[in-house]
Parts: C-alpha cells; structure tokens; sequence
C-alpha cells in the first residue's frame, strides 16, 4: 500500500450500501455530481436489482472522513458474480439511461483520497476468488481515481467516447404542460411506459422516476389529445440544470445529437497489483 494510504472499508450487500450511499450524498452535492450518481438515483437502482432475480451484489468502497461526517471518497459498485466476476459501477446496466453526459462518478474530496480509494479497490479485487474484470463505463475525463487505477494496471485500457443527448423541442411542434407535480407524474406515467423497449425497461423508469419526482428532482412534460398521451418527456432536474432523460413523441419535437465525451476503463481478468 502507498505511503500515507487509509485503509478502505468494503461494504457488501444492499442494505448496507443504501446506508452508504446517502452518507455520500453530501460528498456528491460538493462535487457537482450528477443526479444519477446521488443517493435517490442509486437507491432507485438498488431497489430496481433487489426486485429482479440478479447475479450483481452491490459493494461500496469507502475512505472514511471526520467521524459523523461524509467519507473522503467512495466507489459503488456492483459485483456480477455468474461467471467471471465482473466488477462496474453501480447503475451504469439500468436502462434507460441519460445521455450527452458522464453519468457516473467516482467520489473524491482530492487526489489524494482518489488514491486511496484505487488502493481500497484494487484491494477489493485481490479479495475475489477466480477469474475478474473491472469495467467502469460513464465516468468524465479526468477523473482522479481512473488515472490512479489506470497507473497501477498495465493491461487497463481506457476509452473515450463522443455521448449522443436527448434534445427538447417539444415546444418547437406544439404547447405542453411542463410539471414537476408527483401527482401529475401519476396522471400520464402508465401511458407513457407503454412506450418502454421491454418489461425491465419500464420497471425502472416507474421506480425510479416516482422516487425522483418525490425528491423534486423530476419534471415530465406532456402533450395530450383528450385522454391520449402524444408526447411524454421525462427531464431530470439539479437546481437550474435540466437534463433529458427519456421520453416518446409521436407529435414530435424531440431530436438527438452529439454530447460530451465520457470515458470508460477496462482491464481483463487477470491477477491484481496491490
């Protein structure tokens, strides 16, 4: 272990990340993350997972803080555990998922818990028994703890790549109602699901967005003919910053194009460095 490491914590098993992923949120807000690595976003995943039958156990990695404060630095992540073990991000399998962004994070106050933290996950991966891969997809350029990882793993390869993001026009074919109302959600959320590509599609988009409209960090948008659904919009909101997530329109208005670039790091089952 490096010099002047602490000592990562592993904690296994959903209940137990649940607790540590709203301890987190703090460390979250103060880096900017967005909504889809905070705590209701991740919740809404761990929920979704526990409701399915899943070979994914979800693990946190964490570099704790100030005793009763927020940790330095943590990692979710989920174990698939049929096969090799694969070791991601948490979250980034839930489909659908936002794009033209990075959705996903690596949570550290600096680059110094960023090291610690690739310390305590590296670790983690020496734990497992049989053959591992690590692959984490969604993450922004630059991010501290994938350097460090990609550092300390000659066979890492990272892996940038251009975002495709949803557009709103809705407005440019027609009027909508615009409403962050969890009742409002409720009203058109069955007919819009029935726009979902599959069953485990829709499954999480009802969970999670009935859980994010509670926290006020939901808007959907509508465009209605009587009692028929035209368009649907849902857009996840962070204050001022608005974000398209997914939606249908018939009637038109929405479009993509070419977003920001995320990265992804990959290393192929192997044994690990510590």
């Amino acid at each position: 272990m490096p010099a002047g490491a602490a000592l990562a914590r592993v904690v296994l098993g959903r209940a137990r990340v649940v607790r540590e992923v709203r301890a987190a949120d703090p460390l979250a807000a103060a880096l900017g993350a967005p909504v889809t690595a905070r705590a209701p976003w991740l919740t809404a995943v761990l929920n979704d997972d526990a409701a399915h039958r899943s070979f994914t156990r979800p693990a946190a990695v964490v570099i704790d803080g100030e005793p009763g404060g927020p940790p330095r630095a943590v990692a979710f992540l989920a174990l698939r555990r049929r096969g090799p073990v694969v070791v991601s991000l948490l979250g980034q399998r839930s489909r659908p998922l936002p794009g033209g962004r990075p959705t996903a994070r690596l949570l550290a106050q600096d680059d110094a818990a960023a090291g610690q933290l690739a310390t305590g996950m590296l670790d983690l991966l020496n734990s497992l028994r049989g053959p591992r891969s690590l692959r984490l997809t969604g993450l922004p350029l630059g991010d501290p703890t994938a350097r460090a990882l990609a550092a300390r793993l000659p066979t890492a390869v990272v892996v940038n790549a251009r975002s495709t993001r949803l557009v709103d026009g809705l407005e440019e074919a027609g009027p909508v109602v615009r409403s962050a109302d969890p009742d409002h959600l409720e009203r058109w959320l069955p007919d819009l699901l029935e726009g979902a590509p599959d069953r485990r599609a829709r499954g999480f988009l009802r969970s999670a967005a009935r859980l994010l409209a509670a926290t006020g960090r939901l808007e959907l948008a509508v465009r209605t003919d009587g009692d028929r659904l035209r368009v649907g919009l849902l857009t996840l909101v962070d204050g001022a910053d608005r974000w398209p997530w997914w939606g249908t329109a018939a009637g038109g208005g929405l479009r993509t194009e070419m977003g920001a670039p995320v990265v992804a790091l990959t290393a192929p089952a192997r044994g690990w460095p510590r």
